[in-house]
């Protein structure tokens, strides 16, 4: 599969912010997530995903990203 253009010339902050974008999907996917385990009908059906985790993880990754991306297109 073919790159497509807007990717081979953009900068490196471009990609940070693209992939900030990527983790911040991520992270709201998991705070849905967490949302519908907290409000189950079944108290013993617990799941084995770490959603609070995973959305923490995924949002810090993702605030540090953006700043990076941030900071670079300030910089030109």
């Amino acid at each position: 599969m073919e790159e497509p253009d807007f990717l081979i010339f953009a900068s490196d902050a471009t990609l940070a912010a693209l992939w900030a974008g990527a983790l911040l999907l991520l992270a709201l996917v998991a705070l849905l997530a967490e949302r519908r385990r907290l409000r189950r009908q079944r108290i013993d059906a617990v799941g084995c995903m770490p959603w609070t985790a995973i959305f923490l993880t995924a949002a810090f990754a993702a605030t540090v990203l953006l700043t990076l991306a941030l900071k670079g297109w300030i910089a030109g």
